[in-house]
């Protein structure tokens, strides 16, 4: 009986520590992105307008603007709202850059965080604002084109 204050004390801490992870499908997401276009905008012309802007080569999916963007988004496309795990958007990103076909494809320049910020947009659905919005390159290029 001397010991059930030290089983009490382990059960709760591991109860709460349990409870504090399962409510969190993305950690630390809530801290990078609210799910809205604005959070993931900056994301885009950082890491993809550079190469998949309106100097793209053929074939390349468009992102030079929400109108283009919005045509990659739905089942079966390069963006399906709700499961980034089946949108190649958002797979391409998390290739390691070993990987045929990982982006950017030289030098993986895309952060944690960048990538919670697509993953958390994706999951709320992929919002675009109602005004059609040009995306312009930002920084420097992630690689060499």
């Amino acid at each position: 009986m001397r010991d059930l204050p030290v089983i009490t004390f382990c059960s709760t801490a591991c109860a709460l520590l349990f409870a504090g992870c399962a409510g969190n499908s993305t950690p630390g997401a809530e801290a990078v992105s609210d799910g809205s276009f604005d959070s993931v905008k900056t994301v885009l012309e950082r890491q993809c307008v550079h190469c998949h802007g309106s100097a793209r080569l053929a074939g390349m999916p468009a992102l030079s603007n929400t109108r283009e963007l919005a045509t990659l988004i739905g089942t079966d496309r390069w963006i399906v709202p709700g499961s980034p795990e089946h949108s190649r958007l958002y797979q391409v990103a998390t290739l390691s850059d070993y990987n045929p076909g990982a982006m950017p494809p030289t030098g993986h320049a895309i952060s944690p965080k960048d990538l919670a910020t697509l993953r958390v947009w994706i999951e709320k659905g992929a919002p675009l604002p109602a005004q059609e919005t040009t995306l312009t390159p930002r920084g420097t290029a992630p690689r060499s084109r």
